[in-house]
């Protein structure tokens, strides 16, 4: 006989007990940038909250305090009513708040009743009590639908399997509240639909569940009621007669562009870069096909995971595509490393500058000349410090990069003008093609305008610029076009006159560009 579910109704009016769990204006600032601004949550018993907003939106901060893993600034967090404090994530154990991250968290070298019984292993005569381990293993597994030995290596378990065990793991120290962030993004369809029916029985078995996801048909399919967040505050509420695509969009993208984007129109010229049936290694159902004009800024807008990185990281020779062709100009070219795109001049602005990008513990002239290294070389491979003096003195002076010298560690510098070192240490070569990723990620206004005013300048020089970014604004202040990726591909292309915030997040999250209900 099988169990009937609480309807959803039934969970939101069971209102006259405190929330199970409760915050109240929770603050926390990190340098230059507010995460989180009076943030309110609450969450009843048996009850699945869906938290959802774009990228930088205070999400993930706002887990992370529940989770123990960091502090608010201020603010309080209420559990079964009353007041508790959550300093670590140890603390939060003991609450009965488990986060499952977006990545998991398993020893593959161990079997399944290994990794849930971690660090917490029964014990009998002071000795690991296996008998025990697997006993309760296997009780815990059938919970959760997964039918496999505990002695199974966790190495040789798909990922939707994996994800099963990260809740079993969770529900052996009953949890009462589980935190899901991105369960879904690595999983199949039938491993999605596996994990749908985990999480509507745990909800059945008083289990509460706050489940972080930027696919909004997954919202629509769980969510007893709706969070959202906007800039690290709170942008409105749906109840679950309310929970619908185009409202949700809605309330996840209001907010007014900045005024500081100064574009003008120009004629864009022939494609410099053509992308054809492309594969990437991280998509592999999915084919890639666009251009990019010389004079051109493509915009590549998507939320975390739909492949933009990838695709970029493949279009420079990082990584290796599957089957397609890229052509520069009328050009066909294959780029097994980045030396080769280079050579056909292709840049690349990577993510992480620190990691990727520079090499701090080298000076700001070193870092501008390390590109130029082979081009610029003397006879036996001697270093040219003339051209390098030169390169590093026209980008100090073209980018305006504050620093005392040439002579400078990058590492001393602000991370405005650490980025402004990567761009320029590609603009050196002269490149024919630009490829931004997160071009502002973690700098102040001011270097951002200025970076904005340098991308208008290289389009207008004929540079072909495709950027990607996180940053509405960004992508709709200064992209001619915007191409929006979902899941690996390209969900849809907007011209300037159609951009709008809208528009862009029904593609990146799955919808069609008109208003849909789920």
């Amino acid at each position: 006989m099988s169990r009937e579910l609480p309807s959803r109704s039934t969970v939101m009016s069971a209102s006259e007990s405190p929330p199970l769990l409760e915050v109240r204006r929770a603050t926390k600032r990190f340098p230059g940038v507010a995460a989180l601004k009076q943030v309110n949550l609450t969450l009843g018993r048996g009850e699945v909250l869906a938290v959802i907003g774009e990228n930088g939106a205070g999400k993930s901060t706002l887990m992370k305090i529940l989770a123990g893993i960091q502090t608010p600034d201020s603010g309080e967090i209420l559990l079964d009513g009353q007041p508790v404090e959550i300093s670590s994530v140890e603390t939060a154990l003991r609450h009965g708040i488990v986060l499952i991250h977006q990545e998991l968290n398993l020893a593959d070298n161990l079997d399944i009743a290994a990794n849930i019984f971690l660090g917490r292993e029964p014990t009998r005569f002071g000795l690991i009590d296996r008998r025990r381990m697997e006993r309760e293993s296997v009780r815990l597994l059938e919970r959760v639908g997964l039918s496999l030995p505990p002695r199974t290596i966790v190495s040789t378990l798909s990922t939707g399997q994996q994800q099963l065990v990260e809740i079993a793991k969770a529900l052996s120290i009953d949890a009462r509240v589980l935190i899901m962030d991105e369960p879904t993004s690595s999983l199949s369809q039938h491993e999605t639909e596996a994990l749908y029916r985990v999480v509507k029985d745990l909800r059945a078995k008083g289990v509460s569940i706050v489940y972080i996801s930027h696919r909004l048909g997954e919202v629509c399919e769980l969510a007893d009621r709706v969070l959202v967040l906007r800039d690290g505050e709170n942008a409105g509420e749906l109840k679950a007669g309310e929970i619908q695509h185009e409202r949700m969009v809605k309330l996840m993208v209001g907010r007014d562009l900045s005024q500081f984007y100064n574009r003008t129109q120009h004629e864009r010229g022939e494609p410099v870069l053509t992308v054809l049936d492309l594969v990437t290694p991280t998509w592999p159902r999915h084919r890639l096909n666009f251009a990019v004009h010389a004079g051109e800024i493509v915009g590549v807008a998507g939320l975390v995971g739909a492949g933009r990185t990838e695709m970029l990281r493949v279009l420079f020779g990082v990584e290796r595509p599957l089957s397609g062709t890229i052509q520069i100009g009328s050009r066909t070219m294959t780029f097994a490393r980045p030396q080769a795109a280079i050579a056909a001049g292709i840049a690349l602005v990577p993510e992480d500058r620190k990691q990727q990008g520079l090499v701090l513990e080298m000076s700001v002239r070193g870092n501008i000349g390390l590109p130029g290294l082979k081009r610029h070389q003397r006879f036996a491979g001697f270093l040219n410090d003339a051209a390098e003096r030169h390169d590093s003195q026209d980008m100090t002076e073209r980018l305006a990069i504050k620093t005392p010298s040439a002579t400078q560690l990058v590492q001393l510098l602000s991370g405005g003008n650490q980025q402004k070192v990567v761009i320029g240490k590609w603009l050196a070569l002269g490149p024919r093609i630009l490829l931004l990723d997160e071009p502002t990620r973690g700098i102040d206004i001011g270097a951002k305008q200025e970076i904005y005013r340098l991308m208008e300048q290289l389009a207008r020089d004929g540079v072909a610029i495709l950027f990607v970014s996180s940053e509405m604004e960004e992508i709709l202040g200064m992209s001619d076009r915007v191409l929006v990726m979902h899941e690996g591909r390209i969900a849809g292309e907007l011209g300037r006159a159609e951009l709008s915030e809208e528009a862009i997040m029904q593609l990146a999250t799955g919808g069609a560009t008109h208003a849909t209900a789920c």
